[in-house]
C-alpha cells in the first residue's frame, strides 16, 4: 500500500496480505547487513577483481565504478515500488501488477529463483573449498568428491539457521560481515603501506580511457555480478519495521557501501601488485580466479593470509544463508497469491518463518550442484557465468517495471519524475542492454568453458534456463488457472498452512 507521507505514491494496490511472518523483527541496521551479507563482498571481489583487471587492465575502479551506475539506478526502482507494494515477493509482485502475471511469474519470479539457485551451487562450493583450507584439510579441498559433501553439510546448517528465524539469521549476519569487512580493510590499509607501492591515481577512474566498446562492456557486465544480492534484504520488507520506508532505504545505503569497499579494495591491490602479467600482477591469468589468495600471503604475511582465506570462506556461507532467506520469501509470496502449490506458504507457528519453502531452496541447490558435478566441473563454472544474464534480464524488467507503474504520475513532481521515471528507465534500458550485449557474447564457443555444436555452453545455460522457465510457466498456467486469468492489481488472499 501506498507509504502514509505519499499520497501520491502511485496507483491504488492491495496491501500485502499477511503471509505469517513475524513482523517488525529487524530495523535499518540489520536490514543493510542482510543485503550486503547476500552480495558477499569478500567473495565477490576476491573472484571479480582479477578478471575485471584482465579485461582493461588499471582501469579496473573505473569499471566497478561505472558498473555501480545501472544497479544505483535499479536501486532506486525497488526503493519506489517497495513504498507502494511492500510485499516479500518484491520483483515478482511488483512485475505482475505492472505487466500482468505472465511476465511476474517468469521474469520475476522464475528467473530470480534460477538466478539464486545457480549462485548458490558457487558459494556452497566456494565456501566448503575454503573452510577445508581454513580447517588444514587441503587435500580434501581438491577433492570433488569431498567438497561437494561439504558444500551439502553447509547448505543444511544455513537451512538449519533460517528455519529458525530472521532475528537469528540477522544476528549471524552482524558477526559474519563484520569479519569480511575488517578483513578487507586490513588488506587495504596493508597493501597500501607496503614498500614500493604505486600512489594511487584518479586516471584509474577515467571512464573515457577504455580501449574499446567490447572490453568496457564485458567489465561493466563482470561487475553487475560483484554487486548482485543486495536486493535479497527487500525480500524481508514485511518483517521489518516500517519496512515499506526502511527497506528502500536500505537498499540504496547497501549499494554505496559496496561501492566503497570494492573500490577501496581495488585501488589497494593495484597499487600494491600492478596490472602486471607475471608474478603477483593482476594482470596475470593464474591470479584471476582468486587474487585475494594471491596477494594475502605478500601483503598480510602467512599468518593473517589465513584470516582471508576465512573471511572468503565465510563470506560465502553469509551469503548462502541470506539467499536461503530470500529464495524462501519469494516463494512463499508466490504461493500465498496462488501463483506456486499451498505448500510453499507453509509457514512455522513459533519461528514464523517459512518451512517448506526455505528447505526446497536449499534442497533444490543441493541437487542442482550435485547435477552440475556430475555432468562437468567446466560445466558448473560456465551454469555461474551465465547467472550475469539473469540478473540483468530481472533487474531491467524491474525497473521498467516502476515506470509503468508510475507512469499516470510522473508530472505530478519533479521527484517523481526523476526516481520513478527518468532514473529507473536508464537503469532499465542498461541493463537491457548488458543484458543483449552479454547474450552476443555468450554465444561465443570460446566465452567460458564448455560447447556444443559451435555454440558457447555459457549461452546455452542462460538461454535455457530462459526457456526452462517458459516450460515452467505454462505448466503453472494448467496448476493455477486463477492467478493467471485474474486481473494484475488483484492479487489472491493467501491459504497458509501452518506445521
Amino acid at each position: 500500500m501506498p507509504h502514509p507521507n505519499d499520497a501520491d505514491a502511485g496507483p491504488a494496490s492491495a496491501p500485502a496480505p499477511d503471509k505469517g511472518l513475524r513482523r517488525g523483527t529487524v530495523g535499518l541496521l540489520a536490514s543493510v547487513t542482510l543485503g550486503l551479507s547476500c552480495v558477499a563482498p569478500a567473495y565477490s571481489i576476491a573472484v571479480t577483481l582479477g578478471f575485471v583487471t584482465l579485461t582493461v587492465g588499471d582501469l579496473a575502479p573505473a569499471a566497478l565504478l561505472l558498473g555501480f551506475v545501472p544497479i544505483l539506478l535499479t536501486a532506486f526502482a525497488f526503493r519506489e515500488l517497495n513504498r507502494a507494494m511492500p510485499d516479500c515477493g518484491t520483483t515478482f509482485v511488483w512485475t505482475t501488477r505492472a505487466f500482468g502475471p505472465f511476465a511476474g511469474w517468469l521474469t520475476g519470479g522464475w528467473v530470480v529463483q534460477a538466478a539464486t539457485f545457480l549462485a548458490m551451487t558457487a558459494l556452497s562450493q566456494v565456501g566448503a573449498t575454503y573452510l577445508l583450507r581454513v580447517l588444514g584439510l587441503g587435500s580434501l579441498a581438491d577433492s570433488p568428491l569431498a567438497v561437494t559433501a561439504t558444500a551439502v553439510g553447509l547448505l543444511a546448517a544455513v537451512a538449519a539457521v533460517a528455519y529458525r528465524g530472521l532475528d537469528l539469521s540477522a544476528a549471524v549476519q552482524y558477526v559474519l560481515l563484520g569479519l569480511q569487512l575488517a578483513a578487507l580493510l586490513g588488506f587495504g590499509i596493508a597493501a597500501f603501506a607496503r614498500d614500493g607501492a604505486a600512489v594511487p591515481s584518479l586516471a584509474w577512474l577515467d571512464p573515457l580511457a577504455f580501449p574499446g566498446f567490447g572490453p568496457f562492456a564485458e567489465a561493466v557486465m563482470l561487475c553487475l555480478f560483484i554487486y548482485w544480492g543486495w536486493d535479497a534484504l527487500i525480500t524481508a520488507n514485511e518483517e521489518t519495521r516500517d519496512g515499506e520506508r526502511v527497506a528502500g532505504q536500505a537498499a540504496v545505503l547497501s549499494t554505496l557501501v559496496l561501492l566503497g569497499a570494492y573500490l577501496f579494495t581495488a585501488f589497494a591491490a593495484i597499487s600494491f601488485a600492478g596490472t602486471g602479467t607475471t608474478g603477483t600482477g593482476l594482470g596475470n591469468p593464474d591470479n584471476a580466479s582468486d587474487v585475494l589468495a594471491t596477494l594475502a600471503p605478500p601483503v598480510l604475511g602467512p599468518a593473517l593470509a589465513k584470516a582471508m582465506e576465512l573471511a572468503v570462506c565465510v563470506s560465502a556461507v553469509s551469503a548462502l544463508l541470506t539467499s536461503v532467506v530470500g529464495s524462501s520469501r519469494g516463494t512463499l509470496s508466490m504461493a500465498a497469491h496462488g501463483a506456486l502449490p499451498p505448500v510453499f506458504a507453509r509457514v512455522h507457528p513459533r519461528h514464523h518463518t517459512p518451512t517448506f519453502a526455505t528447505l526446497f531452496a536449499a534442497g533444490a541447490t543441493a541437487g542442482l550442484l550435485v547435477l552440475l558435478r556430475l555432468v562437468s566441473t567446466d560445466f558448473l563454472g560456465d551454469a555461474i557465468l551465465c547467472v550475469g544474464l539473469l540478473i540483468a534480464c530481472y533487474y531491467g524488467t524491474t525497473a521498467l517495471a516502476c515506470v509503468w507503474y508510475f507512469r499516470d504520475r510522473l508530472r505530478d513532481s519533479t521527484r517523481d519524475l526523476l526516481f520513478r521515471g527518468i532514473l529507473p528507465l536508464l537503469g532499465g534500458l542498461m541493463m537491457l542492454a548488458a543484458f543483449a550485449r552479454s547474450a552476443y557474447d555468450m554465444y561465443d564457443p570460446d566465452y567460458g568453458s564448455t560447447s556444443f555444436h559451435g555454440i558457447g555452453g555459457v549461452f546455452l545455460l542462460g538461454v535455457g534456463s530462459l526457456a526452462a522457465g517458459a516450460l515452467a510457466l505454462a505448466a503453472a498456467r494448467a496448476r493455477s488457472p486463477r492467478f493467471f486469468r485474474d486481473d494484475r492489481t488483484t492479487m489472491t488472499e493467501p491459504a497458509l498452512l501452518k506445521d
